[in-house]
């Protein structure tokens, strides 16, 4: 740190605070450049961030395509709309199906018998119930005398039954003869969830709990709505479900009812949407060429300007560029020699290598591909079977890359790119940093070196600046001194 004292020269004519400043300056150059080291460093480090940002979003983009819900793409047209809401994933199957819908599924719905003042208390002793079974659970809920108008007793079986059965108080009468009643609606739809077992022993509250059972047992009339399943026929098949979603009927193909009417019936089709797959291939392009476009600019050199950024040269560029030179044109001869079907690459696919490194895609040779065999151009990009080539299931090898008839493309570079950058360990308790946590922590380890070096400089600065302070405020004492002496002698 700077010293504070100021001995300004008066008595030897000389400004000695300028002179030590210089030759402080002098002596924090060393300092400085290890400063500039250091911000160099911090530099690589957020690069390096910046990068292993873009390289995860290529891995994940890879990961995608290698499933075929995340390759494959499929649209649903209906024949007629308003019947039922059709979607449908990559695990879909072209084809064409039929709907009918026989009824949708409803909410079972109870209320008891109205009174007139939803605030008075109905109980005459403490411990009346009211009571019900719900979904396999049995509920009772006691109520003090105190506390039992329509109300409170609402209040009550929500709390009890956790929203499962919502209470709710509605007047059914009229402003001048109300009746309030007490309404019991199931949380969800259909037969299983009906509400049954409904009682009460409170005096002033009264039901007939009594619910259809299909054994001679008919609906009360307390009993507002009865929860009926949703029932369709799909493609001659007829299915109960306790709502109006029949998404596992038909592999990949959501369906939700929505017209009641019985009988109402609608043919749809489920075809390949093969700008949406070309869409989700886009992406994953757009991504390699973010990566290839970083590498690129930082490992740029030119005669006059030198390096074109702080990571020129650095490991984890040319790792990573080797990685995905191998995986996306490393195939060799015999795999091109066995490659009779024209799938066996981006480039047959119509993803071509641009001059510059970064790819693009060639529409007229991808949609020509998709078109004459779309089985074919997933098989490229997914792994179906889930087993490498020594039947290994996928995840259990780091470094195993599938060889089997469905070349997986996506998930194996995906995997090749786990294998550089994901730190892991071993049965043998070893742990081993992935390639970008291995260079944060060399980059940290010179900034703390740099910090070490610099503190030390930094006291040997200060002690220098103390020792100058010292010998030029002895010889502005000397001069002071001898220009007193001299002074004396000339009188």
């Amino acid at each position: 740190m700077p010293s504070q004292i100021s001995i300004g020269g008066l008595g030897s004519g000389l400004d000695t605070n300028a002179i030590i400043s210089a030759l402080l300056r002098v002596e924090r150059i060393p300092i400085e450049q290890l400063e500039a080291r250091k911000s160099s460093e911090q530099k690589k480090i957020d690069l390096i961030g910046t990068f292993r940002g873009l390289v995860d979003g290529l891995r994940n983009k890879a990961n995608g395509l290698g499933t075929l819900n995340g390759l494959l793409s499929y649209k649903v047209t209906a024949s007629e709309q308003g019947i039922a809401n059709f979607s449908a994933s990559g695990a879909a199957v072209a084809g064409t199906h039929t709907l009918e819908v026989q009824s949708l599924a409803t909410t079972d719905r109870w209320a008891f018998n109205g009174v007139s003042d939803p605030t008075t208390d109905l109980g005459t002793v403490d411990g009346q119930t009211v009571s019900f079974t719900y979904d396999g659970q049995n509920y009772s809920v006691a109520l003090d005398a105190a506390d039992s108008s329509l109300n409170e007793v609402a209040s009550a079986i929500n709390t009890a039954a956790d929203d499962k059965v919502r209470a709710s108080v509605v007047n059914t009468g009229t402003t001048a003869a109300p009746s309030w009643q007490l309404v019991l609606t199931a949380e969800d739809t259909g037969a299983d969830f009906r509400i049954s077992n409904l009682t009460s022993t409170v005096a002033g509250l009264t039901i007939n709990g009594a619910g259809p059972n299909g054994q001679g047992v008919a609906q009360s009339v307390n009993n507002l709505t009865v929860g009926t399943n949703a029932v369709a026929v799909i493609d001659g098949l007829t299915v109960q479900r306790t709502t109006n979603d029949f998404s596992d009927v038909i592999a990949g193909v959501s369906i939700s009812l929505l017209d009641a009417q019985p009988g109402t019936s609608v043919q749809f089709t489920v075809e390949s949407d093969k700008s949406a797959v070309k869409g989700k291939i886009k992406e994953f392009v757009d991504a390699y060429n973010e990566v290839v476009k970083f590498i690129s600019k930082q490992n740029k050199y030119d005669e006059e300007t030198g390096a074109g950024g702080p990571l020129f040269g650095d490991n984890a560029l040319n790792t990573i560029q080797r990685t995905l030179r191998t995986q996306l044109f490393g195939q060799s001869a015999a795999q091109v020699a066995a490659d009779t079907s024209g799938y066996g690459s981006l480039r047959l696919l119509g993803v071509e290598q641009q001059a510059d490194g970064t790819l693009k895609i060639n529409d007229t040779k991808m949609n020509e591909k998709m078109d004459a065999d779309l089985d074919a151009f997933a098989d490229f990009f997914v792994d179906r079977d889930g087993f490498d080539n020594n039947g290994a299931a996928i995840g259990t090898d780091r470094y195993y890359f599938d060889t089997t008839a469905d070349t997986g493309f996506g998930d194996d570079l995906a995997r090749a790119i786990d294998a550089v950058v994901r730190s892991y360990g071993n049965t043998s308790g070893q742990f081993t940093k992935g390639l970008f946590d291995g260079r944060v922590d060399s980059l940290k380890a010179n900034i703390k070196t740099y910090d070490s070096r610099i503190e030390q400089r930094e006291t040997r600065l200060e002690k220098m600046e103390a020792q100058l302070v010292a010998r030029f405020a002895s010889l502005e004492s000397l001069m002071a001194r001898l220009q007193s002496q001299s002074a004396y002698l000339n009188r």
